[in-house]
């Protein structure tokens, strides 16, 4: 019986050590916030925590994320209810072989956070489906 169960400890050991498993922390897209981006410098003053007025959303994946019409929304938390509510939406159009995308201020939106909180931000496809989202927090 001793011979059998090291058997079967060696023959687990092999089996499991034949199967490499890569794992890696971005398997999705994900969203993250900036000042503002700038065409030589990248993105500038990276962080979840800004104070009111105009910031820069990023989404950067590894592939691409074959979408065009998309949306960024603003769920803000309510302290009384323990909620996130809808804040607002802004509506972008992008080119399906995208992987980096941020969206800013621009003269179709005023991307702003216009009071102090907690917000759940979304990007949305065309049939508001979440594509990636994250937290930040908004100070005076």
């Amino acid at each position: 019986m001793n011979k059998f169960k090291l058997f079967s400890l060696l023959l687990l050991f092999v089996v499991v050590s034949g199967f490499k498993i890569a794992a890696y922390a971005q398997n999705e897209p994900i969203l993250y916030f900036c000042e503002r981006y700038d065409s030589k410098k990248g993105e500038i003053g990276v962080s979840d925590r800004f104070t009111t007025g105009y910031l820069t959303v990023v989404v950067k994946s590894d592939y691409a994320l074959n979408l065009d019409d998309v949306h960024i929304q603003f769920d803000k938390y309510n302290f009384r209810s323990g909620d996130f509510e809808y804040y607002k939406k802004y509506d972008y159009t992008v080119k399906p072989d995208m992987k980096y995308i941020y969206f800013e201020k621009n003269s179709s939106s005023d991307m702003k956070f216009d009071e102090p909180g907690f917000y759940r931000v979304f990007l949305l496809d065309d049939r508001d489906r979440t594509v990636a989202s994250a937290l930040i927090e908004i100070i005076p």
